[in-house]
C-alpha cells in the first residue's frame, strides 16, 4: 500500500513539475499554433483547439491567428485611364492558410502587413490606371440616372453621354481581377487574400475645388432659370388680373351708365309730368334756378326794365 501510495504521489509531483514548467500548452478556438525548437519549427502546425503536449524548456509555443484579418491601405493619388487623378482608398480581408511558411517567410503581423502594402498597393494602382474613371464608380446593374433626370441635375452633354454609355467592365469586375492579381503573390509568405475592395474614390482637392465650382455655377444657373420662369408667369399672371379688372371696370362703367340713364330718363319724365300740371309754376320755378345761377356766376347783365327777365320780379306787391 505505501509502495501503490508512493507512485501516485510521485506521478503528481512529475505532473505538477510538467505544469509548473509549462510542458503543456492549449490551442484556443481560431488560433494555430507552430512549435519551435531552439528558433527552428519541429512538426506540423496545430490548428484543431485542445490541449498538447512540448518539451519544456526546449521548445517554444508560436501563436498565429486563425481568422480573418484586416488589411487597410493608405489612400494613393493615382490618375485613371482617362487622366483623371483621385484619391484611391482600398482595404483587405486575408488569413494565415500556413503558419510554418509564415513564421519563416514573416514572423509578425505587421511585417505581413508591410508585404501587403507593397503588393496590394501596386495592384490597385494597376488596375486604375488602365480603366476609365466611370468604369471604377459603376457597377453592374446599376441604374443611376439618365437622360433628361441627369441634364436636369446640371451635367453637360458630354458627362450625360458618358456615364449613360454601357459599361464595359464595372466595379466588381475590376476588384476582382484586382483580388486575383494580388492573390498569385501572397501563397509565398503563408498568406491567403480572401478579398480586396476599393472603399473610396475621390477627387483630389484641385480638381475637388472646381468640381465644386462648377456645381455651384450650375446650380445657380439652374435657380436663374427657375427665377426668370417664375418672373414670367408672375407677367404673365399680372396681365391676366389687369386685363380682367379692366374688364370687370368696363361692365360695371356701362351698367353705371345705363342705369344713370334710365334714372335721368325717369327724373326727366316725373319732371315733365309734373311741369305740365301747372305750366306757369314751370316757368317761375326755371326763372328762379336762373336767378340763383346768375348770382353763382357773379356776372353783370345790363337789360331793360320791361325784359321778360324780371317779369315775376315786377309782379311782386309793393
Amino acid at each position: 500500500m505505501k509502495s501503490r501510495a508512493m507512485q501516485v504521489l510521485l506521478a503528481l509531483i512529475v505532473g505538477a513539475a510538467l505544469v509548473s514548467t509549462g510542458a503543456f500548452y492549449v490551442v484556443r478556438e481560431g488560433e494555430q499554433v507552430v512549435i519551435t525548437q531552439f528558433g527552428k519549427p519541429v512538426g506540423e502546425a496545430v490548428k484543431d483547439a485542445g490541449l498538447n503536449f512540448k518539451i519544456p524548456f526546449i521548445q517554444a509555443v508560436n501563436r498565429f491567428e486563425k481568422r480573418l484579418l484586416n488589411w487597410d491601405g493608405s489612400p494613393n493619388q493615382i490618375p485613371t485611364k482617362d487622366k483623371k487623378l483621385i484619391w484611391v482608398d482600398t482595404t483587405a480581408r486575408w488569413r494565415i492558410s500556413d503558419p510554418l511558411l509564415y513564421l519563416t517567410r514573416v514572423t509578425t503581423k505587421t511585417t505581413a502587413l508591410s508585404r501587403l502594402d507593397g503588393i496590394i498597393d501596386s495592384v490597385v494602382r494597376d488596375a486604375v490606371s488602365e480603366n476609365d474613371l466611370v468604369e471604377l464608380v459603376r457597377s453592374e446593374g446599376w441604374a443611376g440616372m439618365v437622360g433628361a433626370q441627369i441634364a436636369d441635375a446640371g451635367y453637360t452633354q458630354k458627362e450625360v453621354e458618358e456615364v449613360s454609355r454601357p459599361l464595359q467592365v464595372g466595379r466588381e469586375k475590376i476588384t476582382r481581377a484586382m483580388l486575383k492579381s494580388a492573390s498569385r503573390l501572397t501563397p509565398e509568405f503563408g498568406i491567403e487574400l480572401v478579398d480586396v475592395r476599393i472603399k473610396r474614390i475621390n477627387y483630389v482637392d484641385s480638381v475637388l475645388k472646381k468640381v465644386f465650382e462648377r456645381m455651384i455655377s450650375e446650380r445657380e444657373r439652374i435657380a436663374a432659370q427657375y427665377r426668370s420662369e417664375g418672373e414670367g408667369e408672375k407677367a404673365r399672371i399680372n396681365g391676366e388680373m389687369q386685363k380682367e379688372l379692366k374688364r370687370i371696370s368696363s361692365e360695371a362703367f356701362r351698367t353705371a351708365e345705363e342705369t344713370r340713364g334710365k334714372a335721368d330718363a325717369r327724373a326727366t319724365k316725373i319732371y315733365g309730368d309734373a311741369y305740365s300740371r301747372d305750366p306757369e309754376f314751370y316757368s317761375f320755378s326755371k326763372t328762379l334756378e336762373l336767378y340763383r345761377e346768375q348770382d353763382q356766376q357773379k356776372t353783370r347783365m345790363i337789360l331793360t326794365t320791361d325784359s321778360d327777365f324780371y317779369k315775376y320780379i315786377k309782379g311782386i306787391p309793393r
